[in-house]
């Protein structure tokens, strides 16, 4: 389609297994729920993988569903003792282990001569899944959408021109707040020091430019070329993902993946994460700052943010909704983080380009409290919001800013919202304004059989298409302006990249979400 959009219908391909006959057999091929990817440019495809994905519980794609009910657990069960051979207490299964105590089941990797004995000992362990892809910038990607469903990603590469290319990709997690292992098969452990030139690289004796690079665009670095601290490296390494939910990178030689050691000679004490508390003190008195300012105004209103996703606050923020009353919108970049069919939702705030009639009731609200909110120049529409200051509540995943007044810090979001939810006072009325002025849209012209296709008319066929069995995944451009005017079902889950906006990105996620 020539200057226009294309809408694909990407049903998930059942998992296939070869039987004693040597025919092809699906494995459960009503399991899993479609996709719809909305995306600029043509793309074609035959197979998208084997693929065995969850089904969102609800539009609250900040908390995933996983095969434990939530976000990641502190603690995992460990793996059933078993008979511990050479095999398997090498530095490489040690890694695979890890990564399916955290709940990875799938790898996303393209081959190369340095991660090669890394990928051997990862498809050796049971728990453990490896996909191939035809890039790294893909795999990549497909890390990041995995990420969004099951709550960590990773992704595997080989040194400098994998991990070059795969740079992009980790770059956008980390815009995103998305846990993410990167790794990377490195250098021979035996050439650092050397002055060496590998291939593979920019001709230069100096092994950490691809490190350099990353430094950038990670949470933690680790290179692993000795065995001696290479447990507590990659330990430290896959808990600092999950703790700070930001991409990390780790680099392993390549010539010790397959080499036993006796830190990796017994099943690995499973993860125990601390949780993060909030500081009782300031939170008591954050709730009543905000109660007694939010208390005293006419027709308050609340505003949903990306950050919602990484504080896991989203079920809390429609908690609060549901006890105040107050019209809830979101932010564009936080689409799909809270439920649209929530009965005081009043759509999508951006400015001058809103949802119609939403605009006017925050904008003329006398109090506004946003939860994890960016406000950048694509979501303020060039810092053109006609927002002011002292009648803005902020609430950051862990600090509360109150109009010109105080700071709280040590606060989580999800902790403050609930405990507010108990503290306000019922008031309806900027959702009555919203609901006096609104005017239903209306259906587009029919379409004729000659007439050239338009926007308004593809979009309709793509709303009735959407159901509680379908995730929406849209790419950066005229996708992400047409998308905000979808209306989500309940379970409808959406992504999308609007802080970076990769042009790409989509194609690589769909097959990650999947």
């Amino acid at each position: 389609m020539e200057n226009g959009h294309l809408a694909s219908y990407v049903g998930y391909t059942p998992k296939r297994k070869i039987s004693q006959n040597g025919n092809t057999e699906f494995e459960n091929p009503s399991q899993n729920p479609p996709i719809i990817q909305i995306f600029d440019a043509i793309v074609r495809s035959n197979d998208i993988g084997a693929i065995n994905g969850f089904k969102p519980t609800s539009n609250d794609v900040g908390c995933p569903p996983l095969p434990h009910h939530g976000a990641i657990v502190p603690v995992q069960k460990p793996i059933s003792p078993a008979v511990i051979g050479s095999s398997e207490s090498t530095l490489g299964r040690h890694i695979a282990r890890r990564l399916v105590q955290i709940g990875v089941t799938d790898v996303f990797s393209v081959p190369g001569d340095f991660n090669l004995t890394l990928l051997d000992h990862l498809i050796a362990e049971p728990g453990l899944n490896l996909i191939g892809c035809c890039n790294e910038l893909n795999a990549g990607y497909a890390a990041d959408g995995y990420a969004r469903c099951r709550g960590v990603g990773a992704c595997v590469v080989t040194f400098t021109v994998g991990g070059l290319s795969i740079l992009n990709a980790i770059a956008g997690a980390y815009s995103e707040n998305l846990p993410l292992i990167c790794i990377v098969g490195g250098p021979n452990s035996n050439d650092y020091g050397t002055n060496r030139i590998l291939h593979h690289t920019t001709g230069l004796p100096d092994f950490s430019q691809e490190l350099r690079c990353f430094r950038t665009v990670t949470c933690y670095q680790a290179v692993v070329n000795n065995l001696e601290d290479a447990h507590e490296l990659i330990d430290t390494a896959i808990s600092t993902a999950l703790k700070e939910s930001k991409p990390v990178y780790l680099s392993v030689s390549c010539n010790l993946a397959g080499i036993p050691y006796p830190t990796f000679n017994r099943e690995p004490v499973p993860f125990f994460l601390s949780p993060r508390l909030s500081n009782q003190m300031g939170l008591e008195a954050a709730v009543e700052a905000t109660a007694e300012f939010l208390n005293k105004a006419v027709k308050p209103v609340m505003v949903g943010g990306p950050k919602l996703r990484v504080a896991k606050a989203s079920d809390a923020l429609v908690e609060l909704a549901n006890a105040c009353g107050y019209a809830m919108a979101v932010m564009p970049s936080a689409k799909g983080l809270v439920p649209e069919y929530h009965p005081h939702f009043i759509g999508t705030y951006w400015g001058a380009v809103s949802t119609p009639f939403c605009a006017e009731i925050v904008e003329s609200a006398d109090a506004y409290l946003f939860a994890g909110p960016i406000f950048n120049d694509y979501s303020s529409v060039g810092y053109s919001l006609l927002l002011k200051k002292e009648k803005t509540i902020i609430v950051q995943p862990d600090r509360v800013v109150i109009a010109d007044g105080p700071t709280f810090g040590c606060i989580l979001m999800k902790d403050f919202l609930q405990a507010l939810s108990k503290r306000l006072k019922r008031n309806t009325t900027a959702y009555d304004n919203y609901f006096r002025i609104l005017v239903p849209e209306g259906l587009p012209p029919r379409c004729e059989p000659k007439e050239a296709l338009r926007t308004n008319v593809l979009f309709k066929h793509i709303q009735e298409m959407l159901s509680s069995d379908t995730v929406v995944v849209a790419e950066t451009g005229d996708s992400w302006f047409n998308c905000q005017k979808l209306k989500l079902p309940q379970g409808c889950g959406y992504e999308f990249q609007m802080q970076y906006g990769s042009i790409g990105w989509s194609v690589g996620a769909t097959l990650g979400y999947a």
